[in-house]
Formats: C-alpha cells, sequence, structure tokens
C-alpha cells in the first residue's frame, strides 16, 4: 500500500517564501511562481509575464526550480551565475523555495487608473515621438518608473517610462518618448494620427527602476527611447541637489538619432558635482563631421570616468536587451558589483508574442 500511496497519494506542497515582503504562498501544480505569488496578492515585481522584460528578476536564495523557458534568453551570464531567476518561469521543485526580489522604494505611490487624451506629438527622430498626454487628474509616480497604456484597438497594454521629473501635487500633463515598432498596432495608430480624441486608459506608476542611496559614482547609459526613465531619474537628482559623479553615455546609430540634447546640457550644467555627457555613436557613416565617440556605448565607461574607484559605483541602464546585457558585462568586468547594477530592459513586440 505504502508504494501506491506514493504513487497515487497526494502531491507535497510546494511553498515559496518571498523576501523582503516576508509573504509565504502555496504554488498549486501547473503555476509558476510569480502567477502563484499574484494569486495570492503579493507585490512581485512583473510586466511582460512571458519571460523577457526581465522585471521579475529575483535570487534564488535555496530549494530548486524548474525552468519553463531558458533564464538566459533574458538574464545575463553574470546574473545566472549569481543565482539569479525569472520568477514567471520558474516553478519550484521543492517542498520550500525561498527567493529575494528587489523591492520598490519606501515612497512609492500606489498604481491607479486614469484616463487620458492625446495633448501633442513632436518628432524627436525619424522612429521617436514625443507623447504628451493629459489625463483626468494628476498622477503621482517616482522617477524611474513607467505607466501602463491602453485603448479599445488593443488587448494588451503598452509599458512606457514617464520622460518628466515628478513634482509634489502630481502631474496631469505627462511625456513619454515612444519609438515606432514596425507592425506594432499601438504605435502604427499612435504616428499615423489615428489616436487623436481617443480616450486612453493609463494604469499606473509601476516599476522598480529609481535613484539608490548612495554617495558613489553614477554610470548611466540609455538607448533609443530609454533616455526618458533617466532622463526623469537626473532631472529629479539635479533638483535634489544629489552631490555624485555621474557620466551619462547615451548610446544611438546616427547623429541624427540624438535628441533631447538641451535637456541633458541643462542637467549637466546644474549638478552638484562633476558630470560628463558622452554620446556614442555606433552606425555613423565614415567621414561624416561627427568628431565624437564611435562604436558601442557600453565600451566607453572608463572614458568618461576615469580614474575611478568602480567598486564604489552604481550603474543605471535603459535601453535595449542586447544593450543592457553588453551594459552588464562590461561594468562587472571592470569591478561593478552586480548587486550595484539597476536597469530596465525596453522589449517590444518583436521579443514577445505578437498580439493585436
Amino acid at each position: 500500500m505504502g508504494i501506491f500511496k506514493s504513487l497515487f497519494g497526494p502531491k507535497e506542497a510546494k511553498m515559496v517564501q518571498v523576501a523582503p515582503f516576508g509573504a509565504r504562498y502555496e504554488v498549486p501544480s501547473g503555476q509558476t511562481i510569480l502567477e502563484a505569488a499574484l494569486a495570492n496578492h503579493v507585490p512581485f515585481p512583473h510586466n511582460c509575464t512571458v519571460g523577457t522584460c526581465g522585471s521579475c528578476k529575483c535570487k534564488l536564495k535555496s530549494g530548486r526550480v524548474s525552468a519553463l523557458t531558458d533564464f538566459g534568453y533574458t538574464l545575463s551570464q553574470q546574473e545566472i551565475a549569481a543565482g539569479f531567476i525569472l520568477a514567471c518561469q520558474a516553478v519550484p521543485k521543492d517542498a520550500l523555495t525561498e527567493v529575494e526580489v528587489e523591492g520598490a522604494a519606501t515612497d512609492a505611490p500606489p498604481a491607479e487608473q486614469f484616463v487620458a487624451t492625446l495633448a501633442d506629438t513632436e518628432s524627436l527622430t525619424h522612429d521617436i515621438l514625443k507623447v504628451t498626454l493629459k489625463l483626468d487628474r494628476p498622477i503621482q509616480f517616482m522617477a524611474g518608473q513607467y505607466a501602463n497604456l491602453k485603448y479599445p484597438n488593443i488587448r494588451r497594454a503598452r509599458n512606457y517610462s514617464f520622460a518628466d521629473a515628478p513634482v509634489r501635487d502630481g502631474r496631469q500633463t505627462v511625456h513619454f518618448f515612444i519609438r515606432k515598432v514596425p507592425n506594432g498596432a499601438f504605435t502604427e495608430d499612435l504616428f499615423s494620427g489615428r489616436l487623436d480624441g481617443v480616450p486612453i486608459d493609463v494604469d499606473g506608476p509601476h516599476g522598480n527602476f529609481h535613484l539608490h542611496p548612495g554617495d558613489g559614482p553614477m554610470v548611466c547609459i540609455a538607448g533609443g527611447s530609454g533616455l526618458a526613465p533617466l532622463l526623469s531619474v537626473l532631472e529629479k537628482a539635479r533638483k535634489d541637489r544629489v552631490q555624485r559623479p555621474c557620466a551619462f553615455l547615451f548610446g544611438a546609430r546616427t547623429e541624427a538619432d540624438l535628441y533631447a540634447l538641451e535637456q541633458i546640457d541643462e542637467i549637466a550644467m546644474g549638478w552638484a558635482a562633476p558630470f560628463v555627457f558622452l554620446p556614442v555613436l555606433s552606425h555613423e557613416p565614415t567621414g561624416s563631421a561627427w568628431k565624437g565617440a564611435r562604436g558601442w556605448v557600453t565600451e566607453f565607461i572608463t572614458d568618461a570616468l576615469p580614474d575611478t574607484d568602480w567598486a564604489k559605483a552604481e550603474g543605471y541602464m535603459c535601453g535595449p536587451p542586447g544593450m543592457i546585457d553588453a551594459g552588464i558585462a562590461s561594468m562587472t568586468e571592470i569591478g561593478i558589483k552586480l548587486e550595484s547594477i539597476y536597469y530596465d530592459k525596453f522589449t517590444d513586440e518583436s521579443h514577445i508574442a505578437k498580439m493585436p
């Protein structure tokens, strides 16, 4: 009877404990760590839920998990070696699994639902628009956070970072830098003007990307529309008179793809410590008038801040997955601690299953 009981009897419950929330919950058969967390109202960071964005990255402290898809598709080799997993792709194998996530800052406001209308668009580059939305009431957010935008023509909300620094009483007019995604339902409508007058549902704020307390040097790297959350973070830090050396590297394909340069100059002039801005072009035509850096932006960190004690530095990155992965490799190679590297990985319809 013992054999049949072990084969057909109730399976041992799989429990997960999540720090720093102190949450402990059961994961039913067929569910991932993230799915069970959300079902139990645990504020687990997440976004895409399909293993591409990295928002649900957490550190496996004890126990074993099975991966529905290879964590290496999204996480860097350095992160995997350090024991990080993706909760949305992880199924616990042991009776107790302990994971640790980076909690949101203690003063992060709760997410709310708003209704917005498109107030203005401004072309920044050939494929990036500065989009102005007017909300039905002010929204509170932390510098670096994002909002979910949705309207009736799409089933899945799109996530875009605020390009503004927050203000005390909230912002009723907010800005986003939105890159056109080929055949993307939302951006095709946006760039063609079909969203004029269309009510847009806004859910936010969300996200754990923010400036962490400290006094060490900051290395900030942006690529494409990833400039938005870093401008938000740096503008807020400037207003707060943060006194930390800062290197701000902006990677673009050509000189025509650089934008918001006046705003960056204003931040640099008002920064309360040494500030270096270094744009790097990867595909600028040979023989052009460009005299600046050429190549991959992640290769120029030490050029921007020479003679730096990298063990005391922090890294902040926002942009496409390839840039983030290369940035993690470059930063850890020069001595920046993996736990001191924070990023917001920008994925789009080319990184996830197509949805209308």
